[in-house]
């Protein structure tokens, strides 16, 4: 775990004491509402997490440490607990809540009982189905020659990868029933225009430009990370941009980690050392300094904001880093949010459908 002092604004932001960067996109409250009594946003946040403590309890449950059921049941019952206690005082636990106070007393109380990755293993599972795949999805990308309709596909692939969220408790129950199909789910995403579609604009730039650095905050594992994001790096990578992930320090839900992603870019290489013949001494993998499915961008790690200060395009991907968090967030250079909507509070919040899709692209001149 990153110390206090590690942590540094990330650079690209538009001094964000200044533009009053607030990480949380939703507002649980606003000034005039009773400190001591809960909004109904609160409410239904906590209500949110509550609904997601079996599909946890039942990872935890099988995670290889000892006693796993009696810790997993304690896990559950202290984090009901905690929750409860924000229902009756907001302020309590640190309140009053949001989505990252919320996700990072989850992750606390795990830790505390000795869980240290308790979606490891449906991660390895579901990296090595991806990592068998990623050729054939490479192979139909670039088989479009018309540069536009490559990049739609790459997007779409960005979105069908996203829906691998163990993190969204409908899409948990729908995954350990019949798990994902990439390309069924690639074929599958709700029509455009999406509730809020930028995607023609950046089809328009992206014919006419090529940014020099991207950084680039990935999401989860799987088809998420290989089948939807390094398509697209590599396609970036292929025009001439260097191209920086990052990724979490720790691990949380079902996301990747910086060590993770090291060991799946060198199983992806080809003989050459290349992403299915694509260079990639321009591709660099770091380390947010982040521990949870969301980020707050005024604390990231030195070696990201170091990496990322000469960028041009900064990309936030996935719910919890490009929706939930950062969809408002201003920066200094382009800048691009992509993610799929998965909870119902989300839909409404921006007016759309469950499973509809963010593009939001931002241009600064």
């Amino acid at each position: 775990m990153e110390t206090a002092s590690e942590m540094v604004a990330f650079p690209l932001l538009t001094t964000p004491i200044e533009s009053n960067y607030r990480a949380c996109t939703i507002p649980f409250r606003f000034p005039s509402d009773n400190p001591r009594k809960p909004t109904p946003t609160e409410l239904a946040w906590i209500d949110l997490f509550l609904n997601s403590i079996p599909s946890f309890k039942k990872r935890a449950e099988t995670d290889a440490v000892d006693d796993a059921p009696a810790r997993a049941e304690k896990f559950a019952q202290r984090y009901s607990e905690i929750l409860e206690d924000l229902k009756k005082d907001p302020e309590s636990h640190g309140g009053p809540p949001d989505c990252i106070l919320l996700c990072r007393l989850r992750e606390q109380v795990l830790r505390e009982l000795g869980f240290k990755d308790i979606f490891k293993k449906v991660k390895d599972e579901e990296n090595a189905k991806a990592i068998s795949l990623f050729e054939n999805v490479v192979d139909l990308s670039d088989a479009f020659e018309d540069e536009g309709k490559r990049l739609e596909n790459l997007v779409r692939g960005i979105f069908a990868g996203n829906i691998f969220d163990l993190g969204s408790a409908q899409l948990a129950e729908v995954f350990s029933k019949d798990g994902m199909s990439f390309l069924a789910s690639c074929q599958n995403l709700v029509p455009r225009p999406w509730v809020i579609d930028d995607l023609d604009a950046f089809k328009l730039k992206w014919s006419k430009k090529s940014w020099k650095k991207a950084v680039i905050f990935v999401d989860n594992s799987g088809a998420d990370i290989i089948l939807g994001i390094l398509p697209f790096a590599r396609e970036l990578l292929r025009r001439g941009t260097q191209v920086v992930l990052a990724a979490n320090d720790l691990p949380s839900i079902n996301d990747i980690t910086y060590p993770e992603l090291i060991e799946i870019i060198s199983k992806l290489k080809d003989n050459e050392g290349k992403l299915k013949g694509v260079d990639i001494s321009n591709l660099f993998i770091a380390n947010s300094g982040n521990d949870l499915p969301v980020i707050d961008l005024s604390r990231v790690s030195q070696e990201i904001a170091y990496l990322a200060s000469d960028a041009d395009l900064v990309i936030t991907e996935g719910m919890g880093r490009g929706i939930e968090t950062n969809l408002y967030a201003q920066f200094k250079c382009d800048s691009l949010k992509i993610g799929m909507v998965k909870h119902p509070e989300v839909a409404q919040f921006l007016g759309g459908r469950l499973y509809d899709c963010v593009f939001k692209y931002n241009e600064v001149l």
